[in-house]
């Protein structure tokens, strides 16, 4: 959606604008349980003033306004939609990525499930665009969630394979060689395209972890995400920011990650930290981090985000930290998991998720929609697919105002931070 930042500014500022992007919003959710021919119950996250009007106005639509046209036959428990701020985990848009298809979002983008590669190399006339689709791409599809060290390793793999039947495809001897070569061309050439596109990524994917020392700054940015350790992440944050070889968005975003974690612990650090970044990036936007606070600080959040304040959410990240985590670089879980397990085990509590009207819910529901205003992820979308392959009895659906990478979710929290500057200059 456009203006998708306007989710972080009071309703004040923009009516007319904000009233525009929940009208889309709402017909969009309407659209998706037309689709499946149900009525919801409808919950929200409670601190989200926009969260709270978007389900409203989803209320109203359904069991007034268009009351008629919603009125499917009825099922002993109503599917639930949920709607919550992405302001509540902010961490997950600023990570970097290491699964696949996270990975080409997060360093080259992908748009209605398309890359444009022009930006990067000199490509032939037909690579230069390629669509990324889970129906059509066979190879894609098996390895959308995998690890980037396992995508290597696969490619290689089809790559051989490839050779093989291009190999046996030289031995054309007879006519009914040919005749057999012509008719499997179709599926030797779409193979061809398919292995070309997912090494020509995997390359360029490379070149790019390689020139902007990602695997470096990524193990402290999982390190501030998942574990604790104020002492040792400030000094870590501290060598990375000194660092030639790390580039200002990395930068910006590790001070941005420190801060969400140790707002409350460590405010002199913190300034520090602020400081420096200040003085070694050109174009870092003075205040762009502390605009972030004001939006999603602790205060702001009510998601346990970093497994500090709930027992159990300590206990788990105890137990993580003594088995060993098998890849350092995907140990984190976007807060999204735990509020799934939550649904899961009937845990959502009625005071943080509040339900609209006095529709209520018996039981355990079998379809659950989660729409996040402000965007969605690809890391989080890889979670629900998990938790849907885990066959817990429910189907979850994932939805967002826009897929976001760090690139868009910075590009907002910007384009926010102006607009709320210019509007405290007015009043």
């Amino acid at each position: 959606m456009p203006s998708n930042h306007i989710y972080m500014l009071p309703a004040v500022v923009d009516p007319s604008g904000l009233q525009r992007y929940c009208d889309r919003v709402v017909d969009g959710i309407g659209a998706i349980f037309l689709a499946l021919k149900r009525r919801p119950v409808i919950r929200y996250q409670r601190t989200s003033d926009i969260a709270k009007r978007i389900a409203q106005e989803t209320a109203k639509l359904m069991y007034q306004q268009e009351s008629g046209l919603f009125d499917f036959r009825r099922m002993e428990v109503s599917p639930l939609l949920l709607v919550v701020d992405r302001r509540d985990d902010p961490v997950t848009p600023l990570l970097n990525q290491w699964t696949y298809q996270a990975m080409v979002h997060e360093l080259i983008g992908i748009q209605d499930n398309k890359v444009d590669l022009t930006n990067i190399g000199k490509f032939p006339k037909d690579q230069q665009e390629v669509v990324l689709s889970s129906e059509q791409d066979a190879f894609f599809k098996a390895n959308m969630y995998e690890n980037f060290g396992d995508i290597g390793m696969n490619i290689k793999r089809m790559v051989d394979e490839f050779q093989q039947i291009s190999k046996s495809n030289q031995n054309i001897q007879t006519v009914e060689d040919m005749a057999k070569f012509v008719d499997n061309y179709p599926e030797y050439k779409k193979m061809h395209g398919n292995v070309s596109k997912h090494v020509t990524m995997v390359t360029e994917m490379s070149k790019i972890v390689e020139e902007r020392k990602l695997m470096l700054v990524s193990q402290t940015e999982q390190e501030l995400a998942c574990n604790g350790g104020q002492v040792a992440a400030f000094e870590a944050v501290t060598n990375l920011l000194n660092d030639e070889r790390v580039s200002d968005v990395d930068r910006l975003r590790l001070v941005m990650l420190y801060a969400l974690r140790y707002e409350k612990e460590s405010p002199v650090q913190l300034m520090q930290l602020f400081n420096k970044l200040a003085s070694q990036s050109a174009k870092y936007k003075p205040g762009l981090v502390q605009f972030l606070l004001k939006q999603a600080g602790v205060d702001k959040r009510i998601g346990d985000l970093f497994g500090n304040r709930d027992l159990l959410n300590i206990a788990r990240n105890m137990a993580r930290g003594l088995k060993g985590v098998e890849n350092v670089y995907t140990q984190h879980q976007p807060l999204l998991f735990q509020t799934m397990e939550s649904i899961n085990k009937g845990r959502l509590r009625d005071v943080d998720y509040p339900f609209i009207g006095n529709h209520f819910q018996q039981g355990r529901p079998q379809d659950v929609v989660i729409f996040i205003v402000g965007g969605t992820t690809y890391e989080e979308s890889r979670s629900v697919a998990l938790q849907n392959a885990s066959n817990s009895g429910i189907r979850f659906i994932l939805g967002g105002s826009v897929v976001l990478n760090s690139k868009r979710f910075l590009k907002d929290l910007e384009e926010a931070q102006r607009i709320a500057r210019t509007s405290t200059n007015v009043v």
